[in-house]
């Protein structure tokens, strides 16, 4: 149901205007056609319109970033803590709550738990509340002490946003550098090349092999960008379609793990993610061979989730959590010890959480160490570009001038 605006005549012919409470436009003016109105205009104030279906419409909407999500459960911790009951939290939440998704998810949460459900069922029916998010939810509610699962999980929350901002920054600064630094050599491809090329041909001045080359590439870009711009566009397109397939998903995980200082990255950041999260639902209550399915479905590198997904076999088997953890080839030995010595004291949790925080310290020794190496190397290899170009295009003058 929705409040609609109406203007409209009434049987003696005088202008009326009014709200109407109906669940579509039609509704309407059947309802003000039984009361002898002529409607002239029906439409829905903006203070109505559900933005949320608009969006998610438009393909845009449906779910709501982390930011959002962290904040949320932040402000839901702080209110049980307090003693605030949970569906006037939630209430106070639709209210204070700007983006439109998560207002919706909480209005769709609080009908529910009003309906019987459990927190932790309205949470799986909404879109954004990933499987960790609920299982912690859900263990918090069975052990009466939601309010510090909330807490733990935004703690667990802003680690994991730390590690992926940490991994993107890290791939992000020499992507950037290296694009501008093909932009440069483009530009002087197209313009600047062009203008030496005729210098050369007026003051009819022998051409070196490497000036000859460097013309040629110089007319090829001219000639043929026009060209090349849609083919690279069509191309990158279709590697990023490939690389979202399973097959192509596993092609390029396993080749980014293989690569110089990145690979170490991606492995560090992924295993300190799933070091973080098994520590934080088992300290919540939930069992091991629950939390390794979560881990295996919330990991995001296929090549690490499926020895992962093994792990979890082994454990079935019989073996504990450390063995087979030590046959992976790139989980330090360290890791595996400490995680054995955790079984052995009952205080795996424990163990797995100081675990995050070893791969996380490695992880800014890492990040740390690329930059201070790639920066360097990027200018040394696009100074060389653009310096041997500008020799090359100096070096028939010179030979003339000698």
């Amino acid at each position: 149901m929705a409040n609609y605006n109406y203007e409209g005549l009434d049987s003696k012919g005088k202008k009326v205007s009014g709200t109407i409470s109906a669940a579509d436009i039609k509704e309407v003016r059947r309802t003000l056609h039984g009361q002898q109105i002529r409607v002239i205009k029906v439409y829905l104030p903006l203070s109505e319109i559900d933005i949320t279906k608009y969006l998610e419409a438009l393909g845009i909407g449906g779910k709501f970033d982390e930011k959002v999500l962290l904040n949320f459960t932040k402000q839901l911790a702080v209110m049980l803590s307090a003693g605030i009951p949970i569906m006037q939290a939630l209430e106070i939440l639709q209210k204070s709550e700007k983006n439109h998704m998560m207002k919706k998810a909480v209005k769709n949460i609080s009908t529910l738990v009003g309906e019987g459900q459990s927190i932790a069922e309205a949470m799986m029916a909404q879109s954004g509340f990933n499987k960790t998010y609920c299982s912690l939810v859900k263990a918090g509610e069975a052990g009466g002490m939601l309010d510090a699962i909330l807490n733990r999980l935004a703690i667990h929350m802003e680690k994991q946003q730390k590690i992926k901002s940490q991994i993107k920054g890290a791939l992000m600064y020499p992507s950037i550098v290296v694009l501008v630094g093909i932009a440069v050599v483009w530009g002087m491809m197209v313009f600047m090349i062009p203008v030496f090329v005729g210098m050369l041909k007026e003051n009819n001045t022998e051409i070196p092999a490497i000036t000859q080359f460097v013309m040629d590439l110089s007319d090829f870009f001219v000639n043929y960008t026009i060209y090349l711009v849609p083919m690279i566009t069509i191309a990158v397109f279709s590697f990023l379609s490939y690389i979202k397939t399973p097959t192509g998903k596993m092609f390029w995980d396993t080749t980014t793990m293989k690569m110089p200082v990145f690979g170490m990255i991606i492995i560090k950041g992924n295993l300190a993610s799933f070091s973080s999260t098994l520590g934080t639902l088992l300290s919540a209550g939930v069992s091991l061979l629950d939390g390794l399915e979560i881990c295996v479905e919330t990991t995001e590198n296929v090549v690490i989730a499926g020895d992962l997904k093994n792990v979890r076999k082994k454990i079935l088997e019989g073996q504990t959590l450390g063995e087979p953890l030590e046959k992976i080839d790139y989980m330090p030995k360290i890791v595996t010890q400490m995680i054995k010595v955790g079984e052995q004291t009952g205080q795996i949790d424990e163990m797995l959480n100081k675990v995050a925080k070893v791969f996380e310290d490695e992880l800014d020794e890492l990040i740390g160490g690329m930059t201070k190496m790639i920066e360097p190397l990027i200018i040394i290899v696009l100074g060389g570009m653009i310096g041997g170009m500008l020799i090359a295009m100096y070096l028939p003058m010179f030979k003339a001038a000698g």
